[in-house]
């Protein structure tokens, strides 16, 4: 099986969105819940950087 460095090619700013969550006072998955539940207020690279926060946060609980 071939290993893919996907999440590696998909972290463009790696902390970015963590930092716009600590400047909001919440944690980066309060942030990205808050982000998933109302898109609209949130430019498109949050809602994407949300996206893919849930998604490794996924990935990591799958690996314990």
């Amino acid at each position: 099986m071939k290993k893919s460095n996907w999440i590696q090619k998909a972290i463009k700013r790696p902390g970015a969105f963590t930092a716009k969550a600590k400047k909001r006072g919440l944690t980066a998955a309060a942030f990205a819940m808050a982000v998933k539940k109302n898109p609209k207020k949130y430019d498109t690279t949050t809602v994407r950087q949300a996206n893919l926060a849930t998604t490794l946060r996924k990935i990591s609980k799958k690996k314990k």
